[in-house]
């Protein structure tokens, strides 16, 4: 494809965007989806065992100095935020057009539920084909949990997401402040796991993070959304996200890293801890802040919103599949050996450069993996009902066979 047709298309996608679209909101969604996989890709790698099978590791084990890129890949605290506002925008809209809350909830977690029930199906097809063809098992437990891996963020975003009316009447109620006692829950259950009664803490307590922690940024969204945060209130959560930041990092010794790291006894996310919430505020109050400024550049660089656009209709499909595409190179080259950046243990600074190289063929496989996949996130409209009691076989069938549970 000619520059001169990529312009053309450009031009066209910019002239069919309705005027009051949000450009901004749009492209800090497409900023923190693209995140997604970088962060997998970057910061996740292989080891390649005597019997050729594939075993995750990660940089982050080797090299401290690479966590301060966790800090820049790891932006759902921005997706949260940009789909608690989208969220409170479109539930107001269904309400003023005569439409019911539940049949809202039913259209946003259908959205949700199909591409995630896609993936799952057809990877839970696709493991006895692999292993037949010689794949070994262990390569297979290591592929279904990465596939699996992202997928707990479409679970826990689909419960905050009927939570919806529920922020909504908080944001009203409270304004900003709604988001505060989401904050000091995680607080709490923080002091409780790592203070001075930490041995006395059962393991599982960490879990009530797990809703709080991740709803704190969709509910500034929320407030956001109702005109209950203005530039005073973005920029209290850039300068105090920032500073709690810092104090967790340097007085607190909390884990630098914002992803989990192989071996390692603590981990930021997993459920999250206080330091992503800090992170997720820092994080809204510069998007907050910087609106204007993306909504201008957008608006005036049709080159720019034409990428936008497409990464946003293909949401749910990078979510789902950038892992395959991820897989999809490494299990064949699993059969070639040690090939740098992609099978060999993610131990030398020639890893990094290497695996820096591998990503434009990772973002094509993705590309061409959605090509065909990209359809889960339609309507399923010749799917029957045996259909899809098949797919859900299936895909618990996966769920069972990634998380160890048979």
């Amino acid at each position: 494809m000619s520059i001169a047709t990529l312009r053309r298309t450009a031009s066209a996608i910019d002239a069919k965007t309705p005027a009051h679209r949000d450009r901004a909101i749009d492209g800090l969604r497409a900023l923190a989806l693209l995140a997604v996989p970088m962060g997998h890709w970057l910061l996740g790698g292989f080891s390649l065992d005597g019997e050729g099978a594939l075993h995750n590791a990660s940089p982050l084990s080797s090299f401290g100095f690479f966590a301060p890129i966790s800090w820049v890949l790891q932006m759902l605290g921005i997706f949260f935020l940009v789909g608690g506002y989208a969220s409170v925008l479109s539930y107001r809209r269904t309400l003023e057009a005569g439409g019911s809350t539940s049949a809202w909830l039913h259209g946003r977690l259908t959205r949700l539920g199909r591409p995630v029930l896609g993936v799952t199906a057809v990877c839970a097809a696709l493991i006895p084909a692999l292993y037949a063809l010689g794949v070994p098992e262990k390569t297979l437990h290591t592929g279904s949990t990465l596939v699996i891996q992202p997928l707990w963020f479409v679970g826990v975003y689909t419960v905050i997401t009927a939570l919806t009316p529920y922020c909504v009447r908080a944001a009203r109620t409270l304004g900003a402040w709604a988001a505060a006692p989401l904050l000091g829950s995680v607080a709490v259950i923080d002091f409780l796991r790592y203070g001075p009664y930490a041995d006395a803490v059962p393991s599982w307590l960490s879990l009530l993070n797990l809703l709080p922690g991740w709803m704190f940024a969709y509910q500034l969204g929320v407030c956001w959304g109702e005109k209950r945060i203005g530039r005073r209130g973005a920029w209290a959560l850039l300068v105090g996200g920032a500073a709690l930041f810092a104090t967790l990092l340097l007085a607190f010794h909390y884990p630098e890293s914002m992803v989990g790291v192989p071996g390692e006894a603590r981990t930021n996310s997993h459920p999250p801890s206080l330091l992503v919430l800090a992170l997720a505020a820092a994080q809204s109050g510069a998007a907050m802040l910087l609106r204007d400024r993306i909504g201008r550049l957008l608006l005036l660089r049709p080159a720019l919103w034409a990428p936008v656009v497409v990464i946003n209709l293909s949401a749910m499909t990078i979510l789902c599949w950038h892992q395959t595409a991820l897989l999809a190179a490494a299990i064949p080259g699993s059969f070639a050996g040690a090939i740098p950046g992609l099978t060999t243990s993610p131990d030398s600074l020639g890893w990094i450069a290497a695996r820096i190289a591998w990503l434009p063929v990772l973002a094509a496989l993705l590309v061409l993996i959605g090509r065909y996949t990209r359809g889960f996130e339609a309507p399923w409209k010749r799917s029957t009902h045996v259909r899809r009691a098949l797919a859900g076989l299936l895909a618990a069938g996966f769920a069972v066979f990634a998380l160890g549970l048979a």
